[in-house]
């Protein structure tokens, strides 16, 4: 049997599972939560953005520069750390500067860690957003990350993006290199893979994650775990034919479309014409009525068309040879 557990030990095991937490939750520090992208009200135009050093929208100092690594506004460090010795003086403001970050476009404190490792553990280094393909310097918003493809969002396309994300791009859920179903999906590829075409000689799998993505090492999900729809066709394909130039038969589609709209305008063109060629010849007919009449009678006067069932005639009364 073995021991019981007494109530120090369980505490101190809580304690170093906590420690352990701790220690993993800062390396993996939420994108919305990180200093750099925090946000920021302008003293001047009073307007709401992401964190930098000059206001976007009025290009104005900021009184309170807040750091991009360690997100303090005020330098109290009395230890060896800061590049410029302030012994028993707090600084802040420009005081505390000590650089400007080329990618999150923040100030960065004078201290020496700051200095030394924010330029390389930015997490604003490549965040082009995924829609509209702006950087930070392009738009005065903030950074986000979608919750399903982890690509960059700014802030105008972040809620359209992530609406419209777990769309498959293929037309069924079968796997793109087999004919079977494809129990896991990659939502950055947009496509599903079966347990034999998931297995990667280039990403390695984890112990206890799921395997990544054999084209972009992305870490797959279950299919069943996810809302996943597939691609929506909002044009007909198959209304051009089998002969149709574009891929998927758009080309045709858009030929058939544009003659369609020329053929109604021609014949909206052609009833036009017969509607005024009607109402001229009803004016010519109410200039010369009488005329009109004499010369229809003087056409038909002289037409003979023999012994007709108007004329009293039937075929029991033609006369036997």
């Amino acid at each position: 049997m073995p021991k019981k557990k007494t109530g120090a030990r369980k505490k101190a095991e809580n304690r170093r599972e906590r420690e352990k937490q701790i220690r993993a939750s800062r390396a993996n520090i939420d994108l919305a939560k990180h200093p750099c992208n925090a946000s920021m009200e302008c003293d001047k135009c009073q307007r709401r953005q992401k964190n930098r050093a000059f206001c976007y929208f009025c290009n104005s100092v900021q009184k309170l520069p807040i750091c991009a690594q360690c997100g303090k506004t005020k330098c109290m460090m009395k230890s060896s750390d800061c590049v410029i010795k302030h012994a028993g003086v707090y600084s802040t403001g420009l005081a505390m500067v000590g650089a400007i970050c080329d990618f999150c476009e923040a100030w960065v404190c004078h201290g020496r860690k700051c200095l030394s490792t924010h330029a390389c553990i930015c997490p604003l280094t490549d965040a082009e957003c995924i829609e509209c393909e702006r950087s930070v310097w392009d738009h005065g918003g903030r950074i986000f990350a979608c919750s399903f493809c982890h690509n960059f969002l700014c802030e105008d396309d972040q809620f359209e993006h992530q609406a419209s994300c777990q769309v498959l791009e293929a037309e069924t859920f079968k796997c793109v290199s087999c004919n079977r179903l494809g129990q896991h999906s990659c939502l950055r590829c947009k496509a599903c893979f079966c347990d034999d075409h998931v297995r990667s000689k280039v990403f390695k799998q984890e112990k206890g994650k799921e395997p990544p993505c054999p084209k972009c090492g992305h870490e797959t999900q279950q299919t069943k775990d996810l809302s996943m729809s597939t691609r929506s066709l909002k044009f007909g394909r198959q209304t051009g034919g089998e002969d149709a130039d574009g891929a998927s038969g758009y080309d045709a589609y858009w030929k058939t479309l544009s003659s369609s709209k020329a053929g109604d305008a021609g014949d909206r063109e052609d009833e036009y014409d017969e509607y005024e060629a009607e109402d001229d010849d009803e004016d010519d007919n109410d200039e010369g009525g009488k005329d009109s009449d004499t010369e229809t009678t003087d056409v038909f006067s002289n037409l003979n068309l023999g012994r007709t069932y108007a004329s009293g005639y039937a075929h029991y009364e033609e006369p036997e040879d």
